[in-house]
Order: C-alpha cells, then sequence, then structure tokens
C-alpha cells in the first residue's frame, strides 16, 4: 500500500466513529473494555465517546483513513489532561451496566491505576489498532508519528504507553521507534498476561 493513500484526521463527535473507535479500543485491550461494560461495552464507549473531557473522548483520538474508510486508530493524551479527567460520562453512558463497571473496576483497581502512573510531562498513548487486513502497510508508524507530532505540540518532554509483557511484536514496534522498557508492573508477578512494560521516549 502507497502510504501517500493514507490521510489521518483529528475525530468527530459522531457515535457512529464512537462504534468504530470503540472496536478498536477494545482490540487493543485484548478485550478487555467489553469484559469490564459487558454486552453493551461498544455502545457505552461510543456514547461516552462524544462528550469531551474524559481519557476516551473524541478529543484524544485520531483515525486513518482509505479511500474515506477508517482503517486504524490511536488514543493518546498528556499527562495533565487525564490529571483533569472526568469518569463522569462513562458512569452516565452505562446507564444500568454502572454497577458493572464499578464492580470490574474495583476489582481491578490495582491494573488499572497504571495510567495513573504516567510521569508529569509525558504524552500518553493509551491504545493504537489497525485493521488486521492493513497491518504492516505503516499505517501504526503514522499514528505513531501523529501521537509525537501531538506530543510536541502540547509541550510534552516523553512519549509514554504500557504493553502486554506477552504482546512481543508490539513491543519490537515501539523499540524500532526508539522507544525503551522504563519499567515492568507489577513487579513481582510472573504471569505474562497480567504483567505490563512502561514504555517510554525522550522527544
Amino acid at each position: 500500500m502507497n502510504r501517500h493513500s493514507i490521510v489521518l484526521r483529528a475525530a468527530n463527535p459522531a457515535f457512529d466513529e464512537g462504534l468504530a473507535f470503540a472496536r478498536y479500543l477494545d482490540e487493543a485491550a485484548e478485550g478487555f473494555f467489553r469484559f469490564w461494560f459487558g454486552r453493551r461495552a461498544e455502545h457505552i464507549i461510543a456514547t461516552a465517546y462524544t462528550q469531551p473531557d474524559h481519557d476516551l473522548s473524541y478529543q484524544n483520538v485520531n483515525f486513518a483513513e482509505r479511500d474515506n474508510v477508517i482503517v486504524g486508530m490511536v488514543l493518546g493524551y498528556t499527562a495533565e489532561q487525564h490529571r483533569r479527567s472526568s469518569h463522569e460520562p462513562l458512569e452516565r453512558a452505562a446507564g444500568r451496566s454502572n454497577l458493572r463497571m464499578r464492580t470490574v473496576r474495583m476489582l481491578f483497581a490495582p491494573i488499572m491505576r497504571i495510567i495513573d502512573s504516567i510521569a508529569p510531562g509525558d504524552f500518553y498513548v493509551q491504545a493504537i489498532a489497525v485493521d488486521s487486513e492493513h497491518r504492516g502497510d505503516g499505517i501504526g508508524s503514522i499514528l505513531m508519528d501523529s501521537s509525537e507530532d501531538r506530543a510536541h505540540a502540547n509541550g510534552s518532554a516523553r512519549l509514554s504507553l504500557d504493553v502486554s509483557a506477552k504482546n512481543k511484536k508490539a513491543r519490537r514496534f515501539y523499540e524500532h521507534r526508539g522507544m525503551i522498557v522504563e519499567s515492568q508492573w507489577p513487579k513481582r508477578l510472573a504471569i505474562p498476561a497480567l504483567k505490563f512494560h512502561r514504555m517510554t521516549k525522550v522527544l
């Protein structure tokens, strides 16, 4: 594929785009969001996506398109934006699923707190995903380039993200882009499925 055929654009607060975002987000998180919210996960996330001032808002999303069709997504924000983020849009969107959401959040609080450890001055990439049929075409690199551009525009000193220890392919991709493993979490747990690497890059 010609990389010039890919158009990168900021997301819009449209519910249909939110559904696409929700699918990519859950894929990047290896099914965690569907587990978190249940069968209505895509609807809940898409509804919250249309609202401003929280981590999963359209404000923090860039899409990659080919022939006016979305083929990839990246979600990222600064440490300060995360600090100001509200859970209210997700809780309101969850409605009757709110009890499930709160229960899962409580049970997995140690894992979910990993995002709260974003260092001041970092631009954090929470999720990046590309349609399976377009992987290997350079779209992931285009999306990461856009994250670095946004990081520079926000005056961030570093790019950071968390990657599952078992996802060696993703880790190699980030290493190829100059990111290094800064730490791992949790430090003592030996189960790869529940272990994450914090990777960073000085900008």
